[in-house]
This record gives structure tokens, C-alpha cells and sequence, in this order.
């Protein structure tokens, strides 16, 4: 085919047409699908596992050990949480400044969420220096109505985990943190978004890359060989991603340049071999 003239992309172009068509509904499946099947699944196995009625309402959901970022740089742990009574149980509240260094941390048996406030019973409020130490003496409330931003749809929303979030939904959830000042939980998620992204594109990428190996297949030991090389070269493409990833979620690259380093060096590279077929 080469030897009558035609290209390469003349060749391979029903290929990579295919490649882009499984990269769109990987895209489309990761986003729609999988999210809400993950969902589903997690709220089988937690019916299973605490022997709740199926038919219970979601009004009526109890979550336990909750725990989530809020507003204001604020790390919520709560032992048990009633939608239906806007009720929270054992209760603690860590606030950190912009530096992730503990400045305060409260306490509180049961917090009731009224006339759009959250009113706490027999809270104890600790204050911290610079050093992490205790400063002063802790502050004992038998009632205080608290000043937290969050509603108690905001703790049903936000109990998700990234995995079965949408793109959207967790663009919204990253957008909300991104006021608390949670950097280290921001970037690993802006990781996750973009990865959201970019994994699709390893269906094409990985044709791509076979391609200049496709066509060496001159005679069959050649072609064995080709088809291993191109086996070795998927492999190392995860490889890659799985480093690159590494690298955005400890902070050493950007979360962008993180997902998208292996999709990037997979392209220049099967590029370069392709330009240089003879």
C-alpha cells in the first residue's frame, strides 16, 4: 500500500477514526455512567452491610462518620447525621489557617440546624498558637449558636466521594474548597478532574503509537517483534501517567501538566516515529 502511493494517514485512517470514536465514549461512559454506578453501589453495600430498609426515604438518611471540608478552612467530623432532623452527633470541627497550621478546634455533642442557623449543645472551643500548642483555657458553651455558612444539604451533597461525582459536580465541589484554603485537597483534586479529561485520550494515543510499529511487519519475525514492541510501549505509556500523576498529587507538577504529561509525550513521540517511516 505504501509502495502504490498511498500515505500513512490514508492507510491508518480508519483506525484512528475508530480511536477517536472509543475515546468519546470512554469520555462519555466515565462521566455519565460510571459515577452514578459507583454511587449505587456503594449504597447497596451500605444497606447490606447496616441491615437499612431499601425502601427507606432520603429524607429520613442517617449518614455515619461524616466527614468533609467546608467553608472558611474548616475540616468537619461527625459521628452521625440525620437528614431528617437536620441533626448532627458527636461533633468536631478543625479550622486551619492558610497554611494548613490548626488555629482552632471545637467540640460539640449535638448540633441542630435552625431558623438557618446551626445551634450547638455542650461545645468546648479550643484555641492554638503557632505552635500547635493549647492557648489559654478551652471555652465551655452549654448552647452557642455557631456561625457556620454550610446547610445541611451542603453535608448530603458534599459526603460524596470524587469517584462518583460527575465533572461538574466536582468542579463545583473544587470551586467550593478552593475558598477554604485546603490546597493539598484541591490539587489532588484538580488531578482527578483533569484526569477526567485526558484518560480517554490513551484509546488514540495507544493507536498512535502503534501505528510506525504496525507497519515495519516486512516478514513475520519482524512482525512478532513489532507487536511486542508495541505491547512494551502501552505498558510504558501507563507508566508514565502513573508517575506523572504521582508527581501532581505531592505538588511537583501543576495538576494540569500532571494529567496531561503522558497524553502529551505519547503524542510528540508517536509523531516523531511516524514522520520518520521510511
Amino acid at each position: 500500500m505504501r509502495s502504490s502511493g498511498l500515505s500513512i494517514f490514508q492507510i491508518s485512517r480508519t483506525v484512528i477514526i475508530l480511536g477517536i470514536f472509543i475515546s468519546v465514549l470512554v469520555f462519555w461512559v466515565n462521566d455519565r455512567l460510571v459515577p452514578s454506578s459507583l454511587y449505587f453501589n456503594q449504597r447497596v453495600k451500605a444497606q447490606m452491610e447496616s441491615g437499612e430498609n431499601k425502601s427507606k426515604e432520603k429524607g429520613h438518611e442517617v449518614i455515619n462518620n461524616l466527614s468533609m471540608y467546608g467553608l472558611r478552612n474548616r475540616l468537619f467530623f461527625v459521628n452521625r447525621f440525620s437528614a431528617d432532623t437536620s441533626t448532627m452527633e458527636g461533633i468536631v470541627i478543625l479550622e486551619h489557617d492558610t497554611h494548613q497550621n490548626i488555629i482552632r478546634k471545637i467540640v460539640a455533642n449535638k448540633g441542630v440546624y435552625e431558623d438557618g442557623s446551626w445551634r450547638f449543645y455542650q461545645n468546648i472551643t479550643y484555641e492554638f498558637d503557632e505552635n500547635g500548642q493549647v492557648k489559654g483555657e478551652p471555652q465551655y458553651q452549654e448552647e452557642e449558636i455557631m456561625p457556620i455558612p454550610e446547610s445541611p444539604r451542603d453535608f448530603l451533597d458534599q459526603r460524596q466521594s470524587p469517584e462518583v461525582m460527575d465533572i461538574e459536580q466536582l468542579n463545583n465541589y473544587i470551586w467550593k474548597l478552593s475558598r477554604s484554603g485546603a490546597t493539598t485537597v484541591i490539587r489532588n483534586l484538580k488531578v482527578e478532574l483533569y484526569q477526567r479529561f485526558t484518560i480517554p485520550l490513551a484509546s488514540i494515543i495507544i493507536i498512535l503509537l502503534g501505528i510506525p510499529f504496525s507497519l515495519m511487519m516486512k516478514r513475520r519475525a519482524t512482525g512478532l517483534s513489532s507487536i511486542g514492541i508495541s505491547i512494551m510501549v502501552g505498558f510504558l505509556y501507563y507508566v508514565v501517567n502513573a508517575v506523572s500523576i504521582a508527581l501532581g498529587k505531592s505538588g511537583t507538577l501543576t495538576p494540569g501538566l500532571a494529567a496531561s504529561l503522558s497524553p502529551i509525550l505519547g503524542l510528540i513521540f508517536s509523531i516523531h516515529l511516524i514522520k520518520n517511516l521510511p
